[in-house]
């Protein structure tokens, strides 16, 4: 049987119409697929959208309102909010009640700014570290991954029974009970104690 020439050009158009048909789709499947391993995270009962920035987010943690409020007292929302990227190890609300009484109502009064500057931006580091980054820089310094921050001193991460923690420069000892909070302008880390430079 003949197959007339026009019917066989015919026949191949439309088998590469069907081709595209099926596979723009899936390319665009793939797209959106790699888009959404980056995974919602709830944190203080409300989640944490990997597409919204630092404050965006952090503002809807009921456990991570006295940090919001400290923040805003600081003047630093507006740096927060932009592109960084950024590093934040969050302290939670029962992390800044366990200092001693009457320490945060001090350091939110408008005089004692600088203070609170200091140690606010003690928890942030420059870059965006996930905990795979900082399980890889801590093998590869024995254990230790020290990092700068943005205050200027450094603050260290290492593994202690079986725990990810963070040393201040004063040698207290935060766990770290949150991980890789993706922000779209960096990572949030939750900690259960407040550093100190």
């Amino acid at each position: 049987m003949k197959i007339n020439p026009r019917t066989r050009t015919l026949a191949i158009c439309l088998s590469s119409s069907l081709a595209m048909a099926v596979m723009v789709p899936m390319a665009m499947a793939g797209s959106m697929d790699s888009m959404s391993m980056q995974k919602t995270v709830m944190v203080g009962g409300a989640a944490m959208y990997p597409s919204k920035n630092i404050i965006q987010n952090a503002v809807n943690s009921k456990d991570h309102t006295t940090l919001v409020a400290a923040v805003k007292a600081a003047g630093l929302v507006k740096t927060l909010e932009g592109p960084g990227p950024f590093t934040v190890f969050a302290p939670t609300n029962e992390a800044f009640a366990a200092l001693p009484a009457g320490t945060v109502d001090t350091l939110l009064k408008p005089e004692n700014k600088a203070t609170l500057t200091k140690i606010l931006t003690y928890h942030v580091v420059p870059g965006k570290y996930t905990a795979h980054d900082l399980a890889k820089l801590a093998m590869a310094h024995g254990g230790k991954a020290v990092l700068k921050t943005v205050e200027g001193e450094s603050i260290t991460i290492a593994k202690n029974d079986g725990k990810w923690t963070v040393t201040d420069a004063k040698g207290n000892v935060a766990d770290i009970t949150i991980a890789d909070v993706t922000q779209s302008n960096g990572e949030i880390f939750v900690i259960d104690k407040v550093l100190m430079p």
